[in-house]
C-alpha cells in the first residue's frame, strides 16, 4: 500500500532524516492544536494551554516514530489518541486534581455502579442522591464539582491492580477506525462498554455520541438538546463515571 499518497511519508520512511521528520511535525501540528484546544474546555484556568501543547508535540513526535503507512491507518487516527495520551500523561505528573475531588469522583462511581447493578439497568439522579443520603440539589453540586475539577472524559486511562489498563475511548472507538497497529486486543471490553452505552438512556446517549463522535461542544449539545450546558455537563459526567465504573469493574475480572 502507498505511503498515503504523500511524498513525506515515503521520504521519512527510506531514509529517517531529521529535516523530513520536521516537516512532518510541522505538516500535522495542527492536530495538537485541535486536542489541546478541546481537552482545555474541562480543565480549569490555571492549566496554561502552552503546557497541554507542548505535551501533545510530544506525543505527535512519537506518533510519527511509530506510524507504518503500510497498515492503510489514516494517520491523524493514529496520531490523535497519542497526543492526547501525552497530554493526559503531564496533566497526572502535575497532580492538579485535589485528592479530595478523586475521591468524591470514586466515590459516586461506586455507588453509580453499585445501584446499576443492583437495579440491572441505569438509574436515575434521584436514586444516585437517595443512596448517598444528599439532596438532589447537592447532588448535582457534586455532579459540577467533580466535573469541573477533574478530567472526566472517555481518554482517562482506569488501571487495575495486575498492571492492566485500558481507557474508554480505546475501547469504545469507532469500528472502522480500529487499529491494526494495537498490540493488546481489547475485543471483550469494546463489546462491554458497546452494550453499555446502546443501554443508556437516549438523552445520555446522545451526549455521548455528539460530544466524542460529532466533536460538538457541550454549549453545541445544549442547543441542540435544548437543555442549559449546566446540564449537559452534568449528564456527561454522570455518563462517563457510569462507564469508568463498568470499564473498572471489567478489567478486574
Amino acid at each position: 500500500m502507498s505511503f498515503q499518497q504523500d511524498p513525506l511519508w515515503e521520504k521519512y520512511e527510506k531514509k529517517r532524516e531529521t529535516k523530513t521528520k520536521e516537516q512532518l511535525i510541522v505538516k500535522y501540528i495542527s492536530l495538537v492544536k485541535y486536542v489541546a484546544g478541546r481537552m482545555m474546555i474541562s480543565l480549569p484556568p490555571s492549566v496554561e494551554l502552552d503546557d497541554l501543547e507542548s505535551s501533545g508535540i510530544m506525543g505527535l513526535i512519537d506518533a510519527i516514530d511509530r506510524y507504518d503507512p503500510q497498515y492503510g491507518v489514516k494517520f491523524e487516527s493514529y496520531a490523535i489518541p497519542r497526543i492526547k495520551g501525552a497530554i493526559l500523561d503531564e496533566l497526572r505528573k502535575l497532580d492538579w486534581v485535589p485528592r479530595s475531588v478523586r475521591s468524591k469522583a470514586r466515590e459516586l462511581e461506586r455507588a453509580i455502579y453499585k445501584l446499576e447493578s443492583k437495579k440491572g439497568g441505569p438509574v436515575t439522579d434521584e436514586e444516585i442522591s437517595k443512596s448517598l443520603n444528599i439532596s438532589l440539589e447537592e447532588y448535582f453540586e457534586l455532579l459540577k464539582e467533580i466535573g469541573t475539577s477533574s478530567l472526566l472524559s472517555l481518554d482517562e486511562t482506569i488501571f487495575n491492580g495486575d498492571g492492566g489498563k485500558a481507557s474508554l475511548h480505546e475501547v469504545i472507538e469507532d469500528k472502522k477506525a480500529e487499529n491494526p497497529m494495537e498490540e493488546i486486543n481489547r475485543g471483550e471490553l469494546k463489546e462491554i462498554m458497546i452494550k453499555a452505552i446502546d443501554n443508556l438512556p437516549e438523552v445520555e446517549r446522545l451526549v455521548i455520541a455528539l460530544y466524542y463522535y460529532e466533536e460538538l461542544t457541550l454549549h453545541e449539545i445544549g442547543q441542540v438538546l435544548q437543555l442549559s450546558e449546566s446540564r449537559i455537563s452534568q449528564i456527561h459526567t454522570k455518563t462517563i463515571l457510569s462507564l469508568k465504573g463498568k470499564l473498572r469493574e471489567a478489567i478486574k475480572a
